[in-house]
């Protein structure tokens, strides 16, 4: 089974593929944005609206299946900030480990943090059947970035499943120091994308029988 993921970048490409092996042994085959469409802004008020955004340009543009994705970190210390401008919270062009670097200067250790991650579906045929799926994970701010295995907000982000070691919690390991498998199972992004299959899984039985 295919689908267009709306993406020019392979990494998350290889990232949902692994996302979405479904249980039932369905494997979704997915491609990459042609380079010559061009998304939109991420200019919407929340995660939904932007990955409804692109999802949309990718299939009115090439008139297929596609999913989109938006995702971010929520510091309450911050009210809710970074939120949608997660990826350019320290400016437009900033680098991860510059909008890593505001964060942990501005918002104290410790303090709650929440990933969320908004994965949209557009058919274009038909009716043009849409479908946004949320996923939450939520934690604490380190006192300083740990770990070479994620990215973005990853190495100073204390998910709250993952138990400390023993004594005062500087043990805890941050979401950077996690495993492919132990990051799928409790990250926002995991979660979104098993809402997603479960849905796809209902729907493809659906509309075969």
């Amino acid at each position: 089974m295919k689908l267009l993921l709306a993406t020019h970048n392979e990494h998350k490409r290889r990232e949902f593929e692994r996302l979405l092996a479904g249980a039932s042994g369905v494997r979704w085959e997915l491609e990459m944005l042609p380079a010559s469409v061009t998304l939109p802004p991420e200019d919407g008020d929340t995660f939904a609206q932007n990955a409804l955004g692109k999802a949309r340009a990718a299939a009115r543009a090439c008139g297929r299946v596609s999913i989109a994705d938006d995702s971010g970190i929520a510091a309450a210390a911050l009210g809710g900030a970074p939120g949608v401008r997660s990826a350019r919270y320290a400016g437009e062009h900033a680098s991860d480990a510059q909008n890593l670097e505001k964060l942990l200067r501005e918002a104290p250790a410790g303090s709650p943090l929440e990933y969320v991650c908004a994965i949209a579906y557009v058919d274009p045929r038909g009716e043009g059947l849409e479908r946004v799926f949320e996923g939450r994970c939520r934690g604490r701010l380190a006192a300083a970035p740990r770990g070479e295995r994620g990215f973005g907000y990853d190495p100073a982000f204390l998910p709250d499943e993952i138990p400390p070691g023993p004594g005062d919690g500087v043990d805890a390991p941050t979401m950077a120091e996690l495993s492919d498998a132990q990051k799928d199972a409790i990250s926002h992004r995991g979660r979104a994308a098993r809402a997603l299959l479960g849905w796809l899984e209902c729907h493809q039985t659906a509309t075969s029988g």
